[in-house]
């Protein structure tokens, strides 16, 4: 699988053999793709662990609160909530043009839901 950080707008709606909304469009590089079906859907979390602002959230003695910081803020804004978001990937698969048109193809697309934007990550065709 390639992988790639682009955005994509994507049109949710029902997917064929998926019981809840999903991305049933997607737009990348000025193309329309239409959403086949579903293989599979999961939840990652964010590498809080990674960040610089951890001991300030979590109030280490050696990153004391700023004037005007408000509790469980770090210094720049970062909330708790940001430090532990999460993102919901979908494997799609997915092709344009009628059900007989190019594709398809297996696409990961990732939906942050803090910041209300689509990523596609991955791509096999």
């Amino acid at each position: 699988m390639r992988r790639y950080d682009e955005p994509v707008e994507v049109r949710r709606g029902p997917v064929a053999d998926w019981p809840e909304e999903g991305p049933a469009q997607f737009l990348w590089r000025g193309r329309l793709w239409k959403v086949r079906g579903v293989l599979a859907h999961w939840v990652e979390t964010g590498a809080w662990w990674q960040h610089g602002g951890v001991r300030a959230v979590l109030g280490s003695e050696d990153s004391p609160q700023q004037p005007g910081q408000q509790p469980g803020q770090q210094p720049g804004g970062t909330t708790l909530e940001e430090l532990l978001g999460e993102r919901r990937l979908w494997r799609v698969e997915a092709g344009r043009g009628p059900a007989g048109g190019v594709g398809p193809g297996t696409f990961d697309l990732c939906h942050d839901p803090v910041e209300d934007r689509w990523q596609l990550v991955g791509c096999t065709d």
